[in-house]
C-alpha cells in the first residue's frame, strides 16, 4: 500500500546574501504522523533556503513507493521544476545559473 507524504517547506534570509534557513513539516497519511526539520546557516541566500529545504525534505524520506506533494510558496524552485526550466539548465551545465550544486543534488533524487 502507498503512503501519501505531504511536505511543507519555507527558506529565507535577511539580507541576499545573509544570514538565513530553511523548515520543512511532513506529514504521512492524514497528518497521523507529523515531523518538523529546520536549519541555520550564517551566510546564504533565500533561493538556497528554498532550494535546499526540498532537497532535504526529499532525502529524509525513508517510506519506498510513497505518493510525495511537495508544497512551496518559491517560485524559483517551482518554476524550474514545472516550466522545465531546469531540464534546460542541465543541458548546458548550468552555464550562468545560481546554486548548481544544490540542483545537481536535487536530480539526483528527483523522480
Amino acid at each position: 500500500m502507498s503512503r501519501l507524504i505531504k511536505i511543507y517547506t519555507d527558506g529565507s534570509s535577511i539580507g541576499n546574501p545573509g544570514p538565513g534557513g530553511y523548515g520543512i513539516v511532513m506529514l504521512i497519511d492524514k497528518e497521523d504522523y507529523k515531523k518538523e526539520f529546520s536549519q541555520g546557516f550564517k551566510l546564504t541566500t533565500n533561493n538556497r533556503m528554498e532550494l535546499l529545504a526540498v532537497i532535504v525534505a526529499i532525502e529524509k524520506i525513508k517510506i519506498k513507493n510513497s505518493n510525495v506533494n511537495v508544497y512551496t510558496d518559491s517560485k524559483y524552485v517551482s518554476d524550474a521544476v514545472e516550466k522545465g526550466w531546469l531540464f534546460k539548465w542541465v543541458k548546458k551545465d548550468f552555464k550562468n545559473k545560481k546554486n548548481p550544486d544544490l540542483w545537481r543534488r536535487f536530480l539526483k533524487i528527483y523522480p
